[in-house]
């Protein structure tokens, strides 16, 4: 038994879809964009062909921790939407839903939907509110800072 929350974030980047998608359809941004804190690292060796049912091997460090994560690239389409879930890895539950839509005047809403859950219920939860709500906050304000700075035109 767990219990699922969701993280959601917004952003919106000066640049249309088509030109934003390409940056999140190469796995190695994702180390770019992930604070550095974690030594996250992609461990699938290249190429990396970002599809419906691709696998993505990472290693991260967390609180001391050496941690493996697989993922599936469960959705996609491109300059739109696509997902990835967790297979192996810390949580009980890991599905992202990366989302790109024009936002009329020429650019990109970029959305970011994580429904996540925790191993080890009711500890997982205990867990959850003094370390991995603060975690995951401070990861997703680096990517957003990190995703504006190499996104937007100077």
């Amino acid at each position: 038994m767990f219990r699922y929350h969701v993280l959601r974030r917004e952003q919106r980047l000066p640049r249309p879809p088509e030109a934003v998608f390409p940056f999140f359809a190469d796995a190695r941004n994702l180390e770019a964009i992930t604070p550095p804190w974690l030594g996250f690292r992609v461990v699938t060796p290249d190429p990396i062909e970002l599809r419906a049912g691709a696998l993505i091997e990472y290693r991260l460090r967390l609180h001391g921790l050496s941690l493996g994560w697989l993922t599936q690239i469960a959705e996609w389409t491109p300059d739109v939407r696509f997902v990835d879930v967790q297979l192996a890895g810390p949580y009980a539950l890991w599905h992202h839903t990366h989302e790109f839509a024009p936002d009329g005047s020429g650019g990109t809403v970029m959305r970011d939907t994580v429904r996540y859950a925790l191993p080890f219920w009711p500890l997982g939860e205990v867990a959850h509110a003094l370390l991995v709500r603060r975690d995951l906050t401070a990861i997703f304000d680096h990517r957003h800072r990190e995703v504006a700075r190499r996104l937007t035109p100077p």
